[in-house]
């Protein structure tokens, strides 16, 4: 797990130096805003390019934070099983957490090219399309999501977080498979989008559209699941109770053969 943080905090260094260190040769008003038709609507210092790898260090710290929970909770653990499934969901954290810094500072350079390419003149930004590349790059970590979503354990912090899923450990585990799954589709569309529509609104707005999909279909899937997971402990305790009710016929049965 140590390794994982270190790679996740490696990178977070590594996107703020690097902007430091571009920040020199860029001119000293850049664009700072656009339009979803790429329009530059403000400008700025170069040295707001800073702010987001400050904030991609708070996000670091935030997973380090909730890393460290589940290692406690793994440390503390009394019950084999529930030390496993704490270092999985940490495990899975560390991992979201690099996709995440990858992502970041892909979107990060990207902007920094930008900026590097544009002057005061433009009323676009020139060479790179932000909207689109920011739909594929969260393409791909939709994809790095849904994959390790089932390999989670019942949380509080990762993963499909309801009570309809949260209700034990049989609809947890189904519905993040499910949940996954979509997610890993909502992957693909978005890449595909970004790739394929001819601007970044139209991109945007199909990857907002399939995640709305996505999340309504989930939550319902899981409620699905609830609710076939009620009805079958219902069924048990039925049969429990029944047979608890012959065991004492059958008893009361022997005791009055006993008396005869």
């Amino acid at each position: 797990m140590n390794t994982l943080k270190k790679i996740m905090w490696g990178l977070a260094v590594l996107i703020l130096l690097g902007t430091a260190a571009v920040i020199r040769f860029l001119p000293d008003t850049v664009p700072m805003h656009m339009d979803f038709e790429g329009n530059i609507d403000r400008w700025g210092s170069k040295y707001e390019n800073l702010i987001f790898p400050v904030v991609i260090f708070g996000l670091a710290l935030f997973m380090h934070l909730f890393i460290r929970h589940f290692e406690k909770v793994a440390a503390k653990a009394k019950e084999e099983k529930v030390q496993k499934e704490a270092l999985s969901n940490a495990k899975v954290l560390g991992i979201i957490g690099i996709a995440t810094m990858v992502a970041e500072g892909i979107v990060q350079g990207c902007m920094l090219y930008a900026d590097y390419v544009s002057s005061p003149m433009d009323q676009k930004i020139t060479g790179i399309d932000l909207g689109k590349a920011a739909c594929i790059l969260m393409g791909v970590f939709f994809l790095v999501l849904g994959n390790y979503m089932p390999k989670t354990r019942k949380n509080g912090i990762v993963g499909l977080r309801v009570s309809w899923s949260m209700y034990n450990d049989v609809t947890w585990s189904k519905s993040n498979r499910f949940g996954g799954i979509l997610i890993m589709i909502e992957g693909v569309v978005a890449i595909l989008a970004g790739l394929l529509f001819p601007n970044s609104f139209a991109a945007v707005m199909v990857t907002l559209g399939f995640g709305c999909f996505v999340t309504i279909a989930s939550v319902l899937y899981a409620h699905r699941v609830y609710a076939n997971e009620i009805r079958a402990d219902e069924i048990r305790a039925e049969e429990k109770r029944a047979e608890k009710t012959q065991a004492e016929k059958t008893h009361t049965e022997k005791e009055m053969e006993g008396e005869k």
